[in-house]
């Protein structure tokens, strides 16, 4: 049986099912699904490269994912693995693996992909909610991120195919469903229509949805909250600053009284909400000023489950060009931010 370890986002980790389903019938196979949203997430990767490499010498070893989109020299180049495959190919996995590809580096140019991947699965082992990925890529340029290098353009599944994995899902007994993707709130052609259409046409227990760009959640949606109450209870936004020069730096495109209108609006409609956060902590140039401002607004927006990371840059985005804060405060300032959302919860 092959063996998938999986790094990284729940976009991940459905793909990963996929992979699992696409390569069942095939025995002392690895393949490692990496991450490259920070420095840290792929040196993690290459270091568990090397630990499977020593601890399963019979075995083959495939890496895909992101990092491997980005950086798949680096592990071509280590000892154990048979093949590097990008985030094209990673759909492709079982054909190629099948043909004995003579190249051990398959990586193709993702800033050209028009295409989307087929990824229709059929369960999710030992989880009691299934996730279904709507959308891929990304068109927007936050200056933090690299993830529109590793994923590639927006696009979408089609509503149609959407609505049939979530039934096939629904038919293998999951009772809760969560919409995810790179940016799934660009769906095209809107995000709010799918919803509401998966509502209005499925017989659905719960819906939920990864993390949400407080810039694209329109009235419209705010009325699907208030009308269908099968949608969850817990609603994740992509804020990552409380700071409006800072969120300008980042190249987002909400600022830190959207977000508080936002969460005031739904929670009169929808007082049982929860709201989570990720949180960017020591983005280059923040101040101590500029970071007290995210911590009011954890208050001030009522959120009360937050995801922190102390910024860590990387090659090729614009921030790692600015002037950095040194590491040591930006884990001290996400571990005050952790400790808050901690109390929070408490």
């Amino acid at each position: 049986m092959v063996k998938v370890i999986n790094f990284g986002c729940r976009i991940n980790a459905y793909e990963a099912e996929a992979i699992k389903e696409k390569l069942a019938h095939i025995d002392n196979l690895i393949i490692v699904n990496t991450c490259a949203v920070t420095g840290e997430a792929e040196r993690q990767c290459r270091q568990m490269v090397r630990k499977l490499a020593r601890e399963n010498p019979d075995c083959r070893i495939v890496v895909t994912g992101c990092a491997a989109q980005i950086a798949p020299q680096k592990f071509a180049e280590m000892e154990g693995v048979d093949l590097v495959l990008g985030n094209i190919e990673k759909n492709s996995i079982d054909k190629l693996w099948a043909s004995s590809p003579q190249e051990k580096t398959l990586v193709g140019d993702i800033a050209l992909y028009d295409g989307y991947d087929d990824y229709l699965i059929t369960g999710f082992e030992g989880r009691q909610k299934a996730f279904v990925q709507v959308q891929q890529g990304c068109d927007h340029r936050c200056t933090y991120c690299i993830v529109p290098y590793a994923r590639g353009r927006n696009r979408s599944v089609s509503e149609d195919e959407v609505i049939k994995q979530i039934q096939e899902l629904l038919n293998d007994g999951f009772s809760e469903i969560c919409l995810t993707g790179v940016d799934i709130c660009s769906y095209q052609p809107s995000f709010t229509l799918l919803v509401k259409h998966i509502i209005e046409q499925l017989d659905i227990p719960k819906l939920n949805f990864g993390s949400l760009d407080p810039a694209a959640l329109d009235d419209t949606f705010i009325d699907l909250l208030d009308k269908h109450h099968n949608i969850g209870n817990y609603l994740h936004f992509s804020v990552q600053s409380g700071d409006n020069l800072i969120l300008k730096r980042m190249k987002r495109r909400h600022t830190r009284e959207d977000v508080i209108h936002l969460c005031h609006k739904i929670h009169q409609i929808r007082p049982d909400i929860i709201f989570g956060a990720d949180f960017i902590c020591g983005f280059p140039t923040e101040t101590i000023e500029q970071f007290n401002n995210t911590l009011r607004l954890v208050d001030e927006a009522n959120l009360q489950k937050l995801h922190v990371f102390p910024y860590s840059e990387r090659q090729g985005t614009p921030a790692s060009l600015m002037p950095q804060i040194p590491m040591e405060e930006r884990r001290r300032r996400a571990e005050i931010l952790r400790q808050k959302g901690e109390n929070i919860d408490a």
